[in-house]
């Protein structure tokens, strides 16, 4: 196993632009580190559990069923625009800091990331020694979801930053709505690229 070469494939991976970058800049932007972290920790569930499902045969699954990736792909498209709106429109006052909303959210963006699943199922038995030996899928995993989640962190506490510099009562509408215009770009890029 080529760890060290799977790892600096990974960082070059996560700060490429993509879905859970987009969505957790967006967040922390509108609603502040709390929330940013909260998705941070449903998107490394959500990696997590890609990767346990590439360990124990979605790979397969999605070569036998084509479809299963299409879903998949365009499920998520689809969520990601549904989350730029969401992050348009004002706030409900009850979801402002509802940290448990962005876990869920985090965790079902990261479920239906293209870019997360293409990376377990193209890359990933780029860096095995054997056809498909679980284990080694396991270590990866790991290293991917501690790489992963630091880089989303780093995101977040950057992104809080900016906010707590940029937002002004009178801008934060501005703000949140840059935000989500950005998160549309970035996922109609990576709608484009993935098609």
């Amino acid at each position: 196993m080529r760890l060290w070469e799977f790892a600096l494939t990974a960082i070059v991976t996560e700060i490429t632009p993509g879905p859970n970058m987009g969505y957790l800049v967006a967040l922390s932007l509108a609603r502040g580190w709390r929330s940013g972290m909260a998705a941070v920790a449903g998107v490394a569930l959500g990696l997590a559990l890609l990767g346990l499902a590439v360990a124990f045969g979605f790979s397969l699954m999605s070569e036998r069923f084509p479809a299963v990736t299409w879903l998949l792909r365009w499920g998520g498209v689809a969520y990601l625009f549904w989350l730029a709106w969401d992050a348009w429109r004002d706030p409900k006052p009850e979801a402002q800091g509802d940290v448990a909303l962005s876990f869920r959210r985090g965790l079902i963006t990261n479920l239906l990331n293209p870019k997360a699943a293409v990376f377990y199922v193209a890359v990933i038995p780029l860096f095995l020694t054997a056809p498909a030996p679980r284990d080694e899928v396991l270590i990866l995993t790991a290293v991917f979801v501690v790489i992963a989640t630091t880089i989303h962190a780093a995101l977040v506490f950057g992104a809080d930053a900016a906010r707590q510099l940029l937002f002004q009562p009178k801008r934060e509408r501005a703000i949140r709505r840059s935000a989500a215009v950005g998160m549309a770009l970035v996922t109609t890029w990576f709608a484009w690229s993935v098609r």
